[in-house]
């Protein structure tokens, strides 16, 4: 197995627990909008493209600007209902002492990511960052993964992608690249573990002792 020269991880249920503010941030728009409210799998249905792709499931494309900035404007104010996984931070800390490139390759758009990524203070870890924005193909096509490698000069086979849903294995497939599930919040765990996997992981301190083993 190749020495890992780069870590890519996914946000949403992988980094961050940011399901309710995800949920609640597009029923308060829906309910002020529409008129109505999504259950979560209706709402995790919509999801794959950025923002913007979703909320067109609500208004016009001609409100889009408006309706995005008032979804952002909830999205930041309510942040609170977001939070880091205990012990990703000596993960992401370990890695970067290491000398390892991490990335983040996630669906949501650059907005939403920026925020949260300022609100936990995560931005400085990241030497990429690959948005739902930044691709024309959204996972599970693996374009956000090639990517990162072409950015760095890397093959696939030094680098581990590490998410919690079906499109992320299916993209870290594609790209021929190793994957790490990681299923301590994952809204799809089932259908993963069903899925061929290089590791999987229960919980995050399961996760930073494998880490940590890989450069012993």
């Amino acid at each position: 197995m190749s020495r890992l020269k780069c870590v890519i991880f996914d946000m949403d249920g992988t980094l961050t627990q940011t399901n309710q503010l995800i949920f609640d941030s597009f029923n308060y728009i829906a309910q002020k909008y529409a008129g109505k409210r999504y259950s979560e799998p209706e709402i995790t249905a919509m999801f794959g493209p950025p923002e913007e792709g979703a909320l067109l499931h609500i208004v016009d494309r001609s409100r889009l600007d408006e309706v995005m900035q008032d979804y952002l404007s909830y999205y930041r104010s309510h942040h609170a209902l977001a939070s880091l996984y205990p012990g990703i931070r000596e993960v992401l800390d370990f890695l970067k002492r290491a000398g390892v490139k991490l990335a983040l390759f996630t669906g949501k758009g650059i907005h939403t990511t920026t925020i949260t990524l300022e609100e936990f203070g995560l931005k400085d870890y990241f030497d990429l960052v690959v948005t739902g924005n930044d691709v024309v193909e959204h996972k599970p096509s693996a374009e956000g993964i090639r990517k990162i490698l072409n950015e760095f000069g890397l093959r696939p086979e030094e680098a581990l992608m590490v998410g919690d849903a079906v499109a992320d294995v299916k993209a870290s497939h594609e790209a021929g690249v190793r994957i790490a599930a990681v299923v301590w919040d994952s809204y799809s765990k089932d259908q993963v573990l069903k899925m061929k996997t290089d590791v999987v992981f229960e919980n995050v301190e399961e996760f930073k002792a494998w880490v940590r083993r890989q450069f012993d």
